[in-house]
């Protein structure tokens, strides 16, 4: 991807650098919190439905920081350095960092609404997926000829993987019954898509926020 890479290009960029090491220590200190038998703590920090009775308000940023397990935190860190270190590179990180955030709080929202609107379980989300998959969106939208090797071997643009992984998100969301939190992952990507066309108008020929 040398053809987009602005001079002082890192593969470890200090915004998703920190993002890594935020997440990781969290997964750490709250796997020993509860082994600890401090389940409460785990209890605050997720992201609990607006019925439940349990919500607060920093749960909307905290959830994105906690992890269900070792292959929960793994995908998400993976595909956060893997998208995230070139995004982070064409944008400068504070855009990069606002972005994420602001997928990852996105997220949160269209779960607890959707939770609300079709009466679902009353049950905490935690992850990092929400922002993940506004990532996954916006480095379609940057970069949409791009190639991306699906389980390392097949290759297909970056416009038709985000587009695949948005319908089958979809598909799952209204016809599956499990415990993935299909339409927070639809939400990262739509508040990401929000911001991106934000910041396109403000400024057309700022060339980072262009998409081609």
């Amino acid at each position: 991807m040398s053809q987009y890479s602005p001079q002082g290009f890192s593969m470890l960029p200090s915004g998703v650098k920190h993002l890594l090491i935020i997440n990781v220590l969290m997964f750490a200190a709250t796997y020993v919190l509860e082994r600890l038998g401090y389940l409460q703590i785990t209890n605050m920090l997720c992201l609990w439905p607006l019925g439940s009775g349990l919500f607060r308000i920093w749960q909307p940023l905290s959830y994105m920081f906690m992890h269900a397990g070792l292959d929960h935190i793994f995908f998400n860190m993976f595909a956060l350095w893997m998208f995230g270190y070139v995004l982070e590179n064409y944008w400068g990180t504070k855009r990069f960092v606002a972005y994420y955030l602001v997928c990852g709080i996105g997220a949160a929202i269209t779960h607890m609404a959707m939770s609300l609107l079709f009466k679902m379980p009353l049950v905490p989300t935690v992850g990092a997926s929400g922002a993940v998959y506004g990532i996954l969106l916006a480095f379609g939208m940057m970069f949409p000829n791009e190639r991306i090797y699906l389980y390392f071997l097949m290759p297909i643009k970056a416009k038709w993987f985000v587009i695949g992984y948005a319908a089958i998100e979809l598909f799952e969301g209204f016809f599956r019954a499990d415990n993935v939190a299909h339409f927070a992952h639809l939400g990262g990507m739509l508040f990401g898509l929000i911001l991106i066309l934000l910041w396109r108008r403000r400024n057309r020929n700022d060339n980072p926020y262009q998409m081609y």
